[in-house]
């Protein structure tokens, strides 16, 4: 039982390692706005993130089993510590991540009003007074 244990933990802390690093690029495809690399990379993460989960239930299980058993040995007890380790780094990745997607929607909303702003002063035309107001210029002139 341990022995099966090892080895779906030391598989875990593999997945993880490959999910930090899928984290790592991800970052870097978020600052460099490649959409498509960006959407490639989500696909192979919401994988990695799968594969983590259903190895996640039958470690559980396998624990479950072993600790009800008897103690733990020491390598089981280091592998999960690694997979804690690892969990938390992807923890704050991710989150760096997500402050890295907010910044760049803040970035693209604020770009777009300023769009705006210069569309609604290009169209500004002038009344009889002088006073600028929307609109197009020409209402009711024929040539």
């Amino acid at each position: 039982m341990g022995q099966a244990l090892q080895s779906s933990l030391t598989q875990q802390v593999e997945n993880l390692h490959q999910l930090a690093v899928l984290l790592e690029q991800e970052l870097h495809l978020i600052s460099s706005r490649d959409a498509e690399a960006l959407m490639n990379l989500l696909k192979e993460k919401e994988q990695t993130l799968e594969s983590i989960q259903k190895l996640d239930d039958t470690v559980n299980q396998q624990y479950t089993d072993l600790t009800a058993t008897g103690s733990v040995p020491s390598e089981i007890e280091h592998l999960i510590a690694d997979a804690k380790a690892l969990l938390e780094q992807c923890q704050y990745r991710t989150q760096v991540n997500q402050k890295a997607v907010e910044q760049g929607q803040l970035r693209l909303t604020h770009l777009r009003n300023l769009m705006l702003e210069v569309r609604a002063k290009e169209s500004l035309t002038y009344d009889k007074s002088g006073k600028p107001r929307p609109g197009s210029s020409g209402k009711g002139i024929s040539a």
